[in-house]
């Protein structure tokens, strides 16, 4: 469905958004891309205020190169991130790729200089494959230009590519084989039902077989062998009867099994050894560890590997020796989120991309000794700018828990939650903004756009973990499966009475933000809360369930079904129906800032579109907007910058300004 002739348009040239702060409609936007209605022009003094906040970077550790002396990198000097170079620490970024829409994942080719990268068109996620050469500086697209590509992991010799693809019926979620010299020769390793996902982990040491990955759902997802010469596929880990997450790792040479993550006999993910024999139990390697490992990788020698455990938010780094199974924290790396960690051709040194929450995303190396546990100086590679700001003022959050409505043993259930506060004494105006997922977790990394607010607003910022939330445990996970759905609203109601109860905050001035199934979460907080909240500001949200499962793309509707439920049995269509914000729009009483993507795969833009429609037909105050070339949220600085503007006007409208 595209946007009806009652969607409005306007001026994003500075000029004309300056010019005025009267009500633009009926305008086109000067890159021809956004259209928006009822959103007033953005005054002159908002859009100097975030300028430097809007010219943060990052520099996201992507590869590294040949020899292991340098390291790509992903960074924005333009719109969108490219493919940057960087030959030392504090080295020159030398830019690769030059494409109006940014870069997804790369792989580099082992013994070799080529890499492997994807890029969509439009922020649709049919992503295509390309080899890139980076001493010709040549670009090739291996993949149809049609399906949906990604998952690439290259065999040990650098020949072949495995990969997931849509290719067959744009629904099934295959793995495919390719020799990047021959695109041609591509062929199918495994065929998987509609809507299943699988996707390729590592190569054998001769390249026979591949490990793979069947994803059903956070809590549900098993480890599998194929055979690449019969295409005998066996299941290792998990699956029916042993519902479980198991991820595999990496093959072991040496003794006949693999390496995997798995929740098995436990409420959290742990690092695990396991025979590739029939029938073969997991070897608990971290039993001790009470948080979930995130990921690992292993050596080139195979002789170590790096693990990340998300401790309640943070993240701890760890090596373990292969031989001995034993395991050390890294102390030198600074509290944040640590993610990406690779190690280097030649084994010495191990790459990741550290975030903190008074620093983004920048690339780092540790230096390695000898033994495997062994370990030396954290070096920073990048340092990215941050627009001139005084990073030093910047904010971090405290962890708080909460009590909510059920209870466990002991007694109420807590809820934990980041809280920004501004300088000063308050009471502040309060902006809860909900995680999507709903499986992910809002954790204390960097966000320019909450450090704007913080110093801009003086609002505080609230970043509930609700039930659902990852990083808990499968218990935790699974509370708001199913029938349970709006139990992670009441973690919202049960916010707000925390928040009443704190001298510094404003109750009276709170609003509620998020994106996708935050967006849902923003929507039925609405429905439960109007006269709690001042304002809502949903991103590409979930307005009916129902209609959202009926119009995702065919590839992930299954995934979503093992989530929210399906919509096809009678019980649960009717339950879905009840809870969804659209079926209840009359109990919805407050300002509403909606923002869309028009060829958003995940959540499609009549989600938005049809909640417009109805609150109108209430009302209600509504501002618009949809960037005709993004898909699920905005990765263009030049829609993300007007959106953030236009997100700053409307809580200072509404929140700040209000009665």
């Amino acid at each position: 469905m595209k946007v009806s002739s009652k969607y409005f348009a306007c001026l994003a040239a500075m000029a004309v958004l300056v010019a005025n702060a009267e009500t633009v409609s009926q305008t086109e936007a000067n890159n021809g891309n956004l259209l928006m209605e009822d959103v007033p022009a953005i005054p002159a003094q908002i859009v100097d205020d975030l300028n430097r906040y809007q010219n943060v970077r990052s520099a996201n550790f992507r590869a590294w190169t040949e020899d292991g002396s340098g390291v790509y990198v992903s960074t924005r000097f333009a719109d969108v991130d490219q493919l940057h170079r960087v030959d030392m620490p504090g080295g020159a970024r030398h830019q690769l790729t030059f494409f109006k829409e940014p870069i997804g994942g790369v792989a580099s080719q082992p013994q070799g200089s080529r890499l492997i990268f994807t890029r969509d068109a439009g922020g649709s996620e049919f992503s295509q494959i390309f080899l890139l050469d980076p001493g010709m500086g040549s670009v090739t697209m291996l993949t149809d230009g049609e399906s949906r590509n990604g998952v690439t992991v290259w065999d040990r010799d650098g020949h072949r590519v495995a990969y997931q693809s849509t290719r067959r019926n744009g629904a099934a979620n295959d793995i495919w084989l390719m020799d990047p010299d021959d695109p041609d020769s591509t062929k199918i390793v495994l065929t998987s039902p509609d809507g299943s996902w699988w996707g390729p982990t590592e190569f054998s040491e001769n390249g026979s077989r591949l490990l793979a990955t069947n994803y059903v759902s956070i809590t549900d997802s098993s480890a599998q062998v194929v055979d690449l010469d019969s295409g005998n596929v066996t299941l290792l880990a998990g699956g029916e009867g042993n519902i479980s997450t198991n991820y595999p790792i990496a093959f072991d040479d040496t003794a006949d099994g693999f390496w995997l993550i798995t929740s098995q006999g436990s409420d959290f993910q742990r690092l695990a050894w396991q025979s590739l024999e029939p029938g073969a139990e997991p070897e608990i390697l971290t039993e001790d560890l009470s948080w979930d490992v995130t990921d690992a990788v292993i050596s080139e020698d195979r002789r170590r590997m790096a693990f990340v455990l998300n401790e309640n938010g943070r993240s701890g780094v760890y090596l373990f020796d292969i031989r001995t199974r034993e395991y050390r924290r890294v102390d030198n790396i600074p509290t944040g989120v640590a993610f990406g960690l690779s190690f280097s051709p030649n084994n010495t040194r191990l790459a990741m991309t550290l975030n903190t929450a008074a620093t983004p995303s920048d690339t780092f190396v540790l230096s390695l000794g000898d033994a495997p546990l062994e370990y030396g100086e954290l070096t920073r590679w990048t340092n990215s700018e941050v627009g001139g700001l005084d990073t030093s003022g910047f904010r971090t959050p405290e962890l708080i828990t909460y009590a909510t409505f059920d209870e466990v043993a002991g007694g109420p259930r807590k809820i934990p939650a980041w809280v920004y506060k501004p300088d000063g004494d308050g009471p502040f105006p309060v902006v809860v903004s909900i995680h999507g997922g709903p499986e992910s977790q809002s954790r204390p990394t960097f966000s320019s756009t909450y450090q704007m607010w913080l110093q801009k607003l003086g609002v505080a910022i609230v970043l509930p973990n609700v039930r659902g939330s990852n990083g808990y445990g499968k218990t935790y996970l699974g509370l708001d499966n199913g029938f349970r759905r709006e139990d992670s609203v009441r973690d919202i109601g049960a916010l707000l009475n925390w928040i009443d109860s704190q001298p510094d905050l404003d109750s009276d001035r709170v609003a509620v933000f998020g994106g996708s199934y935050g967006g849902y979460m923003v929507l039925a907080s609405a429905v439960h809360f109007s006269d709690r909240l001042k304002a809502a500001v949903d991103i590409v949200g979930i307005s009916n369930f129902v209609t959202f499962l009926e119009n995702t793309q065919d590839y992930r509707r299954d995934l979503r079904r093992a989530e929210y439920g399906d919509e096809r049995d009678p019980k649960m269509r009717a339950h879905l129906e009840r809870i969804s914000p659209l079926n209840n729009i009359e109990k919805i009483d407050l300002p509403m800032f909606i923002v869309q993507g028009e060829n958003d795969p995940r959540v499609p833009v009549t989600e938005s579109i049809q909640v417009v429609e109805a609150l109108r037909e209430q009302g209600h105050d509504v501002w618009y907007m949809n960037a005709l070339n993004e898909g699920h949220g905005y990765r263009k600085k030049e829609n993300r910058d007007i959106y953030q503007q236009a997100t700053v006007l409307f809580l200072r409208e509404h929140v700040l300004d209000s009665d």
